[in-house]
């Protein structure tokens, strides 16, 4: 399993992230239009991403307390028609579409994402290469030029947001 460390926050608008973005990042993915679609599931989350033509299930449990760390495991499928597959084996529990836009600095993604129902929003996940305490340190990094150090955290996913709603 990979492990990363997470920050997701409401913003009004990408503006602002997008001129910092722009001058400090690795590389800028582009932007990606994503339909996820959470099962139920007991332990953890378990979602199906559907990117252009391509799907990933992914299973991941989350620490939603303090430092947000994730556990997550991804597996590539293919075939005909994964979600009608899957749809058929499992409850669908809540479907999250977004548009994201995501940006690289450091082993980190940045994503502004635009989530149907709930707005905009910038997520930072630190990838976990070395230990939590490099991580961490990458993390706080990105978090301070992106002027996060003191932005409400939100620790729930979109599909927790979206069923609150």
């Amino acid at each position: 399993m990979a492990y990363n460390l997470e920050l997701k926050t409401k913003i009004k608008s990408f503006d602002f992230y997008e001129n910092i973005l722009n001058k400090i990042c690795d590389e800028y993915k582009g932007i990606i239009k994503q339909k996820d679609i959470y099962y139920k599931f007991k332990n953890g989350l378990l979602k199906l991403r559907i990117e252009n033509n391509s799907y990933s299930l992914i299973k991941y449990l989350r620490n939603e307390d303090k430092k947000r760390w994730s556990n997550y495991e991804l597996l590539e499928l293919k075939g005909k028609n994964p979600e009608k597959y899957l749809n058929d084996l499992l409850e669908v529990d809540i479907v999250v579409k977004k548009v994201r836009k995501v940006y690289l600095y450091n082993n980190t993604r940045v994503h502004l994402d635009d989530v149907k129902g709930l707005g905009k929003f910038l997520e930072l996940e630190t990838l976990l290469i070395k230990d939590r305490n490099d991580a961490t340190k990458r993390f706080n990094e990105i978090k301070e030029l992106l002027h996060l150090t003191d932005c409400i955290e939100i620790r729930k996913s979109y599909k927790n947001l979206l069923q609150e709603k």
